[in-house]
């Protein structure tokens, strides 16, 4: 191949003879190659389809001049005779069909002529970074797998692209002031007026990567045992220590591994910041817990792990990328093991006062596998390990699948002998390095092999499953001589479970137990033990370990300990946790009220969690506050998932001297589609709202009868929602059924909502709300509907001062109801209501808006209202501000009191923000 870049266009322009063997047992009628680099050609690919999943904008709402995209010129055979061609529905694949069948064993000739426009590098990291930089990966045309079946995938920005193995010699002509750095070796290397051009070859590789940089970035280190050209360093950390770590892990991955069979293993930043080192090392350098060398060996060994066995094991990244990760992750905790053995979790901030009591503290580095991995399980979000790599939700696709992969098989390397799984991972990698279509199957035998044990349940349970481990010891009986005790497998997951004697915290006995479906009983000699545990090394990824443990020294000495705790901590199974923690809250009518909150939610989901949050009014001078328990089961992957049930309480003030109290019962329901990354989720919630409300009669004034104070202070309210929602960042679309019936109404409510981001940045915003009482038999505007500002008897919306009329906090608005921003003196309706709000944006974050609607009381006509402005849609629906320009009323801006018109939306609720955040992840 030659391959020439024009440093002004951004393009390169090629000429590529391709020699296709068949080695298939199938004769060939069309070949199929991948061409990665036409997915940045639009916004309608399934890179940029994923990216709008993942709530990433840049590649929809990028200029044409940041695409990438290949112009194919010609494509013939040796005879120079034209073949047909074409794209696949992904765009990204190009099918050619032959002038003549190719029988096995035989050879083809294609010629390809095409230009490349290289993508902005800010979608993925790859291309060019404006005017020097350029980090060019799958950018040329390689050829798709044939293994009875063409393996055809789509960038989707995930670095798995499954090509076939190729001998490959590129001519590649550059600009002169660059310098490059490639994983094949660089020939020849010449200078001249226009520019530079390189030598790239090697054998049995998959695919080219270069960087090319402004300035040399690069350094090569010659070890006893590979050559390793990198860019990765640390600013703190000298340049002769990083050649001792680097030599210093390139002899730990050739004797975990074998011999590299290349001349040279590129390992760079940018590799690095694709798979990163997730946790406390991406906080800012100055705060880093972590000692340089520690550091810089991670990071190192990490990426260079991944690139070691990606450029020699050639299985299929898409479907089987859980052997890489395997085999990764268990050498770095072996790593750490062998190297740091003492290394905590949260380094030299695990001996800082305050914190080092903590059980956060205690945890060593290591246990952030376990405790990431169970981060998805115990949220009931996890995938099994054979679930394919584009099918994985974000947080699973970077960080807890690849943790789960690495931990099983330490897990059974536990089971069945560490050196049995070391040895097997060197004869793994000896046998199927740089062997074309090595597949899990022959993992599996070769891990089959090493042991007489029976390790089925590693395959069919551990990996092709998100079946969760947990076991419990049930019972125990002792004599003189013998324990006898009972285990139950809580979720019938049959795998190995490992038991530990302990005598004083000192282990004096392990064993392991097989075969138990339910529950199963055991005989174990009795050598002096306090105490049983399971799983007490922590090797086993257990869903549940708080109830692994039972005293030999009566019920008494048993209990866990009661144990408090500042602020939220990990999970510590041998205590009973209690968690405080200082909070405010603010309102009108109570302002900031201080308080303390207990609970006993640890970082780590769990089923049953109460939350008690007691605060003080100083304005009220008395205590408010809330208080919840709520116990959620989850059922499965899919359907109907999770349900909830809840019951809890608030109190707070509504007025001056005038206290509510909500205690509201509920169960809700959740539903979610096959596909975890799918923004589609439905739920049903059913509660009794109960309301109980005091008012002091010095504030109580003929405007306080739209409270139905006097009449009715208390009531409740039986309210079931159901509402269908997916949240896609390009396309959202909400559906809200809403049904509320008490002794004095009945109503039911519709809400239909959707917004459309268009590739030009403009956001369309449409809302739709009908409402329709059965029955009411009150005499207030209390219960009624609200063009604007509900009287939210529900107690559901976060009013800053909910009586307030006038001043400032009067014109917060919450688009409920009506949704309008004009405020109206006959805004309230006891019998029907339409509405419908609209925005669309001019420029960046300033909207046009208007609302229109009709609202009706009972025996009346409805009335017809209308709003429009603009709007400043900072962050949808968390920090809005609405400016009202004409509406019923006539021009509100030119009236004396406009500045009391302008309403305003704000999100103080921490969790509420915190989704922005997460959204992507999750």
């Amino acid at each position: 191949m030659t391959a020439i870049l024009d440093g002004e266009t951004k393009k390169i322009e090629i000429k590529q003879r391709f020699t296709y063997k068949n080695n298939s047992g199938s004769t060939l009628n069309v070949l199929y190659f991948n061409d990665w680099n036409h997915a940045y050609s639009s916004n309608t690919t399934p890179l940029a389809k994923r990216f709008g999943e993942d709530f990433n904008r840049s590649l929809h709402l990028a200029n044409r001049r940041e695409f990438g995209h290949t112009h194919i010129k010609s494509v013939v055979n040796s005879k120079y005779e034209g073949l047909d061609w074409e794209r696949t529905a992904a765009q990204d694949i190009i099918r050619i069909k032959l002038a003549e069948p190719l029988p096995p064993d035989a050879a083809i000739e294609i010629f390809f002529t095409y230009d490349i426009q290289l993508p902005d590098s800010k979608f993925t990291g790859y291309g060019y970074d404006g005017d020097q930089y350029y980090y060019l990966k799958d950018w040329y045309l390689t050829p798709a797998v044939f293994d009875g079946d063409w393996q055809l995938y789509s960038n989707k920005g995930l670095d798995d692209l499954y090509t076939d193995v190729t001998n490959t010699r590129i001519n590649f002509i550059f600009p002169r002031e660059l310098f490059l750095s490639s994983n094949f070796a660089n020939q020849n290397v010449a200078r001249f007026p226009q520019g530079q051009s390189a030598i790239l070859e090697a054998p049995s590789r998959k695919n080219c990567d270069i960087v090319l940089t402004p300035e040399k970035e690069f350094t090569k280190h010659v070890t006893p045992h590979l050559t390793v050209t990198s860019n990765i360093e640390a600013k703190k950390y000298d340049v002769p220590s990083q050649g001792i770590s680097i030599e210093k892990i390139a002899r730990f991955m050739r004797k975990n591994l074998g011999d590299y069979p290349h001349d040279n293993l590129k390992v760079s930043t940018m590799e690095y910041n694709k798979n990163p080192l997730y946790g406390l090392n991406q906080l800012p350098s100055f705060i880093r817990p972590y000692e340089e060398q520690f550091q810089f060996e991670m990071m190192f060994l990490k990426t260079a792990l991944n690139k070691y066995l990606r450029e020699t094991l050639f299985m299929n990244p898409r479907k089987e990328r859980w052997v890489y990760d395997a085999i990764a992750y268990y050498l770095m905790i072996k790593f750490v093991e062998e190297n740091y053995p003492d290394q905590k979790l949260i380094g030299k901030l695990a001996n800082v006062w305050g914190v080092r009591s903590f059980h956060l503290a205690e945890m060593g580095f290591n246990e952030q596998y376990y405790f990431l991995q169970m981060l998805s399980a115990r949220s009931n979000i996890d995938q099994a390990l054979t679930t394919p790599n584009d099918s994985l939700i974000v947080f699973n696709q970077k960080i807890a699948n690849r943790y789960k992969a690495g931990l099983g098989l330490a897990y059974l390397a536990n089971y069945v002998g560490k050196e049995r799984i070391d040895s097997t991972i060197i004869d793994f990698y000896k046998v199927h390095r740089l062997k074309p279509k090595t597949k899990t199957s022959d993992f599996k035998q070769a891990l089959k092999f090493c042991t007489d044990d029976d390790i089925d349940w590693f395959f069919n349970e551990y990996v092709s499953t998100r079946d969760k481990i947990d076991y419990k010891i049930k019972k125990v009986s002792k004599t003189e001589d013998s324990i006898t005790l009972t285990l139950k497998n809580k979720r019938g997951t049959r795998v190995p479970i490992s038991l530990f004697g302990l005598q004083n915290d000192s282990v004096i006995s392990q064993y392991w137990f097989t075969g138990i479906d339910t529950t199963r009983t055991f005989t174990i000699p009795r050598n002096g033990e306090d105490r049983l545990v399971l799983n007490y090394d922590k090797k086993i990824p257990e869903f549940n370990q708080r109830d692994n443990w039972k005293t030999l020294n009566g019920f008494f000495s048993g209990n866990k300990k009661l144990q408090f705790r500042f602020f939220k901590d990990t999970e510590d199974p041998y205590y009973n946790q209690v968690f405080y923690v200082p909070i405010a809250n603010f309102n009108v009518y109570d302002g900031i009220t201080p308080g303390l909150r207990i609970y006993n939610k640890t970082f780590l989901e769990r089923p049953f969690v109460y939350d008690f949050a007691p605060t003080y009014s100083f304005l009220e001078r008395t205590l408010v506050g809330r208080a919840s328990f709520r116990y959620r089961k989850y059922h499965g992957k899919s359907g109907l998932y999770v349900s909830n049930y809840f019951i809890g309480g608030s109190t707070s003030h509504f007025q001056e001297n005038s206290r509510f109290t909500t205690i509201t019962p509920a169960i809700s329901f959740g539903w979610r589609p096959n596909d975890l990354r799918s923004n589609k989720r439905q739920s049903l919630l059913i509660r009794h709202r109960n309301v109980f409300r005091s008012i002091d009669e010095g504030v109580l004034t003929d405007d306080s009868i739209d409270l139905d104070l006097e009449n009715n202070p208390d009531y409740n309210v039986f309210n079931v929602r159901y509402q269908n929602r997916t949240n896609d960042i390009v396309n959202y679309r909400s559906s809200l059924l809403d049904f509320q019936h008490s002794s004095q109404f009945t109503k039911l409510a519709l809400e239909l909502e959707y917004r459309r981001l268009f590739t030009s940045n403009r956001q369309l915003n449409l809302r739709f709300y009908a409402g329709k009482f059965i029955r009411n038999k009150t005499d207030s505007d209390f219960f009624s509907f609200a063009l604007d500002r509900p009287t939210d008897y529900l107690f559901d919306l976060g009013y800053l001062g909910r009586s307030e009329d006038s001043g400032i906090y009067s014109q917060q608005i919450i688009i409920a109801e009506g949704g309008f921003k004009s405020r109206f003196e006959d805004q309230f309706g006891s019998d029907w209501i339409a509405t419908t709000n609209a925005s669309f944006n001019v420029w960046r974050w300033v909207e046009l808006y208007g609302d229109l609607g009709f609202i009706a009381d009972r025996g009346e006509n409805a009335r017809f209202h209308y709003d429009s402005g603009v709007r400043l849609n900072l962050v949808t629906d968390y920090f809005e501000l609405y400016f009202p320009v004409y509406s019923n009323i006539g021009w509100e801006i030119a009236r004396r009191d406009y500045g009391e018109r302008i309403r305003f939306i704000v999100t103080l609720d921490i969790k509420t923000l915190t989704g922005l955040f997460t959204r992507k992840w999750f």
